[in-house]
């Protein structure tokens, strides 16, 4: 009886140790339904489970500091690049050198190999037409439209506390201002008297207006574009003075259990054409040479936009010291 319960005990160990073998822990800050589809097919190609965690970009960092001696994950897929940049500065993630990553250009990725964009999208806004046609609304085309009075509490757009595509909003009106940071202050003091309010989530804003809870939104032109091709009735503009963008990226985790899968889903997610073709479907434009386009997405070269410094933008002492005065001057008066 002895031998069987200790044979018995064995069996469980080793099982216990196939599926450590057979999955791996991830954050994603990619919309859930997209993460799901994304590693359901990852799944489905190599056996190994993705375990994940949907967070905002904000988020993300902040559970990666408080696990930082006892990570609960091994990779983070998706999220604004400022925050993967700040997650480095803050030695959070380590250095891969993916067989793949020679398909995107040194452009879009870490010099040191900390990072790799994923996709790009440009800061734009989106109106709901029926909503704006009931309150005598036209369009916003620019940052300056925004400033209207007769927009008073009709937009609305993200935390930049928690939401890297608020703080890249922060960052585009800093570079606009040739970085005279008295000057973009000045003007995110304006915007936020016609703000109604700053859900935590990025995409959040874009999801009101679609329903018609609030007019005007400030996102990612592939969040709206998605709502719009589902039938929202919106009009999409790029800011004409020049708009910021997001490199969405992918890093690994430091201390993360999991290393050997995390390589796996990092080399997956950048060579293959199913998770490909899973972000061309959610309007995404993919920055990895030769990668299809959907034809409604809208992409860089459509659209003037401003030369972001990213590595300044997104290191952890500059981000933090906007974040403080946006807080002491704008988040604490609400």
């Amino acid at each position: 009886m002895k031998r069987l319960f200790i044979t018995a005990c064995i069996l469980l160990l080793a099982a216990g140790a196939v599926c450590a073998q057979n999955s791996v822990s991830a954050y994603t800050t990619l919309e859930e339904p997209l993460a799901k589809a994304l590693f359901e097919q990852f799944q489905k190609e190599t056996g190994i489970t993705v375990n994940f965690v949907r967070l905002s970009g904000g988020e993300a960092i902040a559970r990666m500091e408080a696990e930082r001696n006892n990570p609960q994950a091994s990779i983070w897929v998706g999220g604004v690049g400022l925050d993967h940049i700040t997650a480095k500065s803050k030695n959070l993630t380590i250095p891969y050198s993916s067989r793949y990553s020679n398909n995107t250009s040194s452009t879009f990725k870490d010099p040191q190999n900390f990072w790799i964009g994923l996709y790009v999208g440009p800061l734009t806004f989106a109106t709901n037409l029926d909503r704006a046609k009931e309150l005598g609304l036209t369009p916003p085309k620019s940052w300056a439209d925004l400033l209207k009075p007769e927009y008073k509490g009709q937009i609305r757009m993200a935390n930049p506390n928690s939401s890297g595509t608020a703080y890249n909003v922060i960052a585009t009106i800093r570079t606009l201002n040739n970085k005279d940071e008295e000057a973009a202050f000045s003007y995110l003091k304006k915007l936020d008297s016609n703000i109604d309010q700053y859900p935590s989530a990025g995409a959040a804003p874009g999801k009101s207006v679609a329903i018609g809870e609030i007019p005007i939104a400030i996102g990612y032109a592939h969040d709206q574009v998605k709502l719009k091709a589902e039938g929202a009735n919106l009009e999409i503009h790029a800011p004409s003075e020049g708009s910021g963008y997001e490199l969405a990226s992918m890093s690994l985790i430091r201390g993360g259990k999991d290393q050997l899968n995390a390589r796996k889903l990092y080399d997956w997610v950048l060579s293959s054409k199913n998770a490909q073709k899973l972000f061309t479907q959610w309007y995404l434009v993919l920055v990895a040479q030769g990668a299809e386009k959907h034809p409604l997405a809208l992409s860089l070269d459509q659209i003037k936009t401003v030369n972001q410094d990213m590595a300044w933008d997104g290191d952890a002492v500059n981000k933090k010291r906007l974040l403080d005065r946006w807080n002491a001057e704008i988040g604490s008066k609400r």
